[in-house]
């Protein structure tokens, strides 16, 4: 399955949305996507699996790329 993680690069900072950015991870289950990215420092706001609909839609992004972690 393929992951959408929304996060803040500063993870002691407060979120603020304009800075909010995303990443594309593929894993099994939503614990296996933080534990991949834990060594990151990322502040997690959101992980959303994504449909096949929804999938294509974001291949559509130029910036569209899963991340190999």
């Amino acid at each position: 399955m393929i992951f959408k993680v929304l996060y803040q690069e500063l993870s002691k900072e407060v979120p603020v949305r304009e800075r909010t950015k995303a990443i594309y991870v593929e894993a099994n289950k939503e614990r296996e996507v933080r534990e991949k990215l834990a060594d990151k420092q990322l502040n997690i706001e959101y992980i959303q699996v994504l449909n096949e609909e929804h999938l294509e839609y974001e291949k559509q992004n130029e910036d569209f790329q899963v991340e190999n972690v």
